[in-house]
Order: C-alpha cells, then structure tokens, then sequence
C-alpha cells in the first residue's frame, strides 16, 4: 500500500537544491506526491524537476506558488499572469501531472480514503500588521520595516488589476467548485502554496511579511470542506501545527542558507496520511 507524501519550495535554481531533487524516490511503487509550489522560476527548471518527479511516484500532485508565477527575465517564456499559470496547467497536463484545475482525485492508499484538493487561491493583503486598516496603510508599514516581497516587481497579475482582484476571483470559483464537487463524507487533503490560516506566520521573523502570506477568506475552510490535513509550504519554516484541531503541515525544503543549519537531513518527504508527526 502506497503512502502519501508531501514537499514544496524545491527553488531548484539552487545547484544544491537541484541535487536534493535528483535524489528524491518513493519508498513505494505506489506513493503519491504533493508538491505544494515554488519548484521553480523558469519554466525550463520546473519542467525539469516535474518531469522527473512524475517518472519516479505514482502520481504527482502540483499547485503553484508564487514563483512559479513570476516572469524572470531570463526566462524566454514571457507569459504573465493569468496565461503564465495555464502554461504551467498546460505543462503538467502534457507530464500526467494534476492541478488545481483537474478532477479532484480520490487517494485509496495508507490514510486513505481522502479526496485531494490542489488549491490555487493567491493572497490579497488581508493578513496585515496590527493597527492597519487596508492595504495602502499595510504596505507602507512593511515598506518602513524594508520588508517588500520580491512578488511586488516579479509578478505581474493580468488580466486582473491587482493580486488581491485575482485573489478574488480564484477564491470566489474554488470555493464554488469545492461546494459543488466535493463528494460528501470523505476527509480532504487540502494542498496550498500558502497556509489557509493567518496562524502559521505568526513565527515569521519579519511579521510584516504575512502580508503576502495568504487571505483571511479561507479562515474556516479547514472544517468546513472536513480536512484531515492541510498541507502548505512558503513560510520556509518546515513543521506541524494544529487549528482547531486539524493539522497544518508546512512542508517546505526551502534555500540552502535555511536548511543547512539544520540537523535534519534535508528533502526529506513528509508523510501526511497517517501519523502527521513531521519528517519520515
């Protein structure tokens, strides 16, 4: 029986996170990997990583982080945006990957049976520092504590306004979709780029920086679509929590100048269903 298995922030333009992903394998033939976003920039990178990743396990899951949607100039794929993510769609389709706008797959193997949800939601500044009463006032705080993610030059949200105008809209048609699709009274695995509560940024150094960590429009939906874990990465901060009494799993690898210091071999893929103690 197959185990279910998570990993996300691979940034495999880091040589040495390149040579982590080179030697990520399944313990079994059978196991599925979630790999909640930012495998990469460059669209030669994230094809690269996906391609292998899909050669080795079962089944791979993707959603995309925020990387994976910015347009770097060194990039010859120009896509921005909303057409920058269906390229990606397109990509894994073409690799038997599935994604936030597939067919939500049922995992039959150990922790089973559990629906898995990919999620593509983005952020909208709704997790802002206290004492700020909208975005303006949010980012200028961040701005004054020289915290401004690199997303603010790199990402380019058309054809919506703004990132939270997107945000929006992606919430407003997943949140449709998941009402009306979800089978009734089967646990979900909800995978995300970014955590769907507020709670995991409290530990960031920078606070200020939980800005672009999310939207409080996903608050309740943990218990409400009955998840038995979500997972989630960005925060580079790899660990278990519970809200409410669900487990949030961060399972990030992140730079080599954060995961270096560990003790903790790094890559490891987390197990998800059962146990949700952390690394394997």
């Amino acid at each position: 029986m197959g185990q279910l298995v998570g990993i996300s922030d691979l940034h495999v333009r880091y040589p040495e996170n390149r040579e982590i992903v080179a030697g990520l394998k399944p313990e079994r033939e059978d196991d599925w990997l979630l790999v909640a976003g930012d495998v990469g920039e460059v669209m030669e990178d994230i094809e690269w990583a996906l391609t292998l990743l899909s050669q080795r396990f079962a089944k791979v899951v993707w959603t995309p982080g925020n990387h994976e949607l910015w347009t770097p100039k060194e990039d010859p794929v120009r896509l921005t945006g909303e057409a920058r993510y269906q390229h990606l769609v397109a990509l894994c389709r073409r690799l038997g990957v599935l994604t936030p706008e597939d067919p939500y797959p049922v995992w039959e193997g150990e922790g089973g049976p559990a629906v898995i949800v990919p999620l593509f939601l983005h952020y909208d500044y709704s997790f802002r520092p206290p004492g700020t009463r909208d975005k303006r006032e949010a980012l200028a705080v961040a701005e004054a504590a020289g915290v401004v993610c690199t997303d603010e030059y790199m990402i380019t949200p058309d054809p919506y306004p703004n990132s939270e105008s997107w945000c929006r809209q992606r919430v407003a048609a997943t949140e449709a979709r998941l009402d009306a699709e979800l089978p009734d009274g089967l646990p979900t695995v909800l995978v995300n780029h970014y955590p769907l509560v507020r709670e995991p940024t409290r530990v960031l150094r920078y606070p200020e920086f939980a800005l672009w960590c999310g939207t409080d429009r996903t608050q309740d939906w943990a218990r409400r679509y009955r998840a038995a874990c979500v997972v989630y990465g960005h925060l580079h901060i790899p660990r278990l929590i519970r809200h409410e009494g669900i487990p949030h799993q961060e399972v990030s690898l992140g730079y080599p100048r954060e995961w270096k210091p560990r003790s903790l071999a790094p890559g490891r893929l987390v197990s998800i269903l059962p146990g949700l103690v952390g690394k394997k």
